[in-house]
């Protein structure tokens, strides 16, 4: 590891507990600064739900000044009642289609969270998945506090342990932690570790729970697909160096588990994001094999790779003209 890595390690990498809900109160209501969560979203009825409601009862109501401003979920299409449930449980509910309309929407995760700028208005913008089980309201809060408490920190990602099946349910005797992150520890961090080694002490890099101050955002380039979070992360670096960049430990993430497949669709997306910031190439050929076994034997599925990327918003005129009115 890089010695660089070594003191970012130390000093650019925390505890939620580091920085006591009360500290960063003082320190929002001093500043000012205003904070918007964003839980892009897609068929998640079953969790979205109580994930609202805990960062409306811990980090909004009932606090001498909200932790969160603007609680928004960014609905990417779904076909069951996510939008009524986030709604009922007292967030601001926005369709993708709703955001930036003279531009088509594309499939994809990072589609949503590029249009989310221009369905907010915090100068901090924290993602968090809307998949999460057992959610704690540290996600937000840890992620946020550096930003309230360290001007020079402009991009926070949470790190946790991430256990493997649905059915765990906290700690036991014998069960290795942090079995979950195929994909990270098989393509995101060999690829971070040969190509962008300042970026190796990120224990989380594809994580979707991250914090970043708008005026960093805007000017990112966002790939629609799964390869959102490595892009963001390496062009942040690129944008504001590693000083700028920090991590917070925020305790353990449960969450919904992709099959093989779907990790091999993610994995060629991420490695193409890689792709393209190493080369600002093309692939030749932007499209994935991956075989299913049925009554007939094997049948090839060919899927395409996510090869579409969103320009920084400050060039949208729409985003433009919003920050001038």
């Amino acid at each position: 590891m890089l010695e660089e890595v070594e003191r970012w390690l130390a000093d650019r990498s925390w505890s939620a507990a580091d920085r006591p809900l009360d500290q960063l109160l003082d320190r929002k209501r001093a500043a000012g600064t205003t904070v918007s969560v964003v839980l892009p979203a897609l068929d998640e009825e079953a969790t979205v739900g109580a994930i609202v409601e805990v960062i409306r009862r811990e980090l909004i109501e009932g606090l001498p000044v909200p932790l969160v401003d603007e609680l928004v979920v960014l609905d990417s299409g779904s076909s069951d009642r996510t939008a009524e449930v986030a709604a009922k449980a007292g967030a601001r509910v926005v369709h993708r289609d709703e955001v930036l309309p003279r531009i088509p929407a594309l499939p994809g995760k990072g589609e949503v969270l590029w249009r989310s700028l221009l369905a907010t208005d915090g100068d901090i913008v924290c993602f968090v998945d809307a998949d999460l089980r057992d959610f704690s309201a540290t996600f937000v809060s840890g992620i946020v506090g550096p930003l309230l408490t360290d001007p020079d920190v402009q991009f926070v990602k949470a790190m946790y342990d991430r256990p493997l099946g649905p059915e765990f349910d906290g700690p036991a005797p014998g069960r290795p932690p942090g079995q979950g992150g195929r994909v990270t520890e098989l393509v995101a961090r060999p690829l971070l570790n040969l190509h962008w080694p300042q970026l190796a002490g990120f224990v989380q890099p594809l994580g979707g729970e991250y914090a970043v101050r708008r005026c960093l955002l805007e000017r990112l380039p966002f790939p629609v697909g799964y390869g959102v979070e490595l892009g963001l992360l390496v062009d942040a670096l690129h944008t504001v160096g590693l000083d700028a960049l920090a991590q917070v430990d925020v305790g353990v993430r449960i969450h919904r588990h992709q099959d093989g497949q779907a990790l091999g669709r993610m994995a060629a997306a991420i490695y193409r994001t890689a792709q393209v910031r190493l080369s600002r190439g093309h692939l030749v050929r932007p499209e994935l094999t991956q075989f299913e076994h049925g009554p007939e034997g094997f049948v090839p599925r060919t899927y395409p790779v996510d090869t579409e990327e969103r320009p920084p918003m400050a060039g949208i005129k729409e985003y433009a003209l919003r920050r001038v009115a």
